[in-house]
């Protein structure tokens, strides 16, 4: 049974810095018996990465919802990603963004997080690099992954966007609904991820965990039981943008390893 003080030791020895954005993908299940439950683990996630300024950010996508009239409604305590998202939804301190298909809640001072989700209700895509998936590379941001492999990433949909990688977004649009807090309902035009050779390009961004470690920028840890890969967005675009601009087919048109002649430093 992990107690609180457990786990700001864990955090703290991930070594991030505490001025920074934190995005954070996790396996609840996968974190074990917590004194105090999920509240007990976002207590001290908001606790540590927001004392000297940090923003900490929970993803709440609602993508699975394109299917349906009102894609995002803001008052809907659901999302399409687990538990840990829906409590952390609930829990009421964090700002709520107006992303259509991957919005997240922010926790921090409320000045500061109201100006990063601000304008998410205008993206072209869910992680368009305006959006607050491409803030978190222009703020020196991590990607903190709890018990979730790169295949939870969705930062790396963002550096797809920012490299203007080819087969990754669709090129129409589809109009989707957003009823916002008020009750008032909008109508907006998204772009969706897409690729022809794969039905989850994310799947296979496992594939990228070799060369962002050659590269520095992963370092590991635990909180609770689960392995944590706490993740510099910065160097991962770095190292991306040099595999792509090296190899001679997209990477991950297949599921095999990547050459390192795309990515060991020359």
């Amino acid at each position: 049974m992990y107690t609180k003080s457990d786990l700001l030791s864990q955090l703290e020895a991930l070594r991030i810095p505490r001025d920074r954005v934190v995005l954070m993908h996790s396996s609840l299940r996968l974190v074990g018996q917590i004194e105090g439950g999920a509240k007990t683990l976002l207590d001290a996630l908001i606790e540590h990465f927001t004392a000297e300024g940090g923003l900490f950010c929970v993803p709440t996508h609602t993508w699975a919802n394109l299917s349906k009239d009102i894609v995002l409604d803001v008052n809907d305590p659901h999302t399409c990603l687990g538990a840990f998202s829906d409590f952390a939804l609930a829990d009421g301190r964090g700002v709520r963004s107006e992303n259509p298909t991957h919005y997240m809640v922010v926790f921090g001072d409320r000045e500061k997080a109201d100006a990063f989700v601000a304008g998410e209700i205008d993206v072209i895509s869910g992680t368009a690099p305006e959006s607050c998936y491409g803030k978190l590379y222009e703020m020196g941001g991590y990607v903190l992954l709890v018990g979730v492999s790169h295949a939870r990433n969705t930062y790396l949909h963002a550096v797809d966007e920012m490299l203007h990688l080819p087969n990754r977004i669709t090129e129409d649009t589809t109009e989707v609904k957003i009823k916002r807090a008020s009750g008032e309902v909008v109508t907006r035009c998204v772009k969706r991820h897409s690729c022809s050779f794969t039905n989850d390009i994310s799947a296979r961004f496992p594939q990228f965990e070799t060369a962002f470690r050659y590269h520095g920028a992963i370092t590991d840890g635990h909180l609770g039981d689960a392995p944590v890969q706490a993740c510099d967005a910065r160097i991962m675009k770095q190292v991306m943008e040099t595999i792509f601009s090296r190899a001679d087919r997209d990477p991950l048109s297949d599921e095999a390893a990547l050459s390192p002649i795309w990515y060991v430093k020359k």
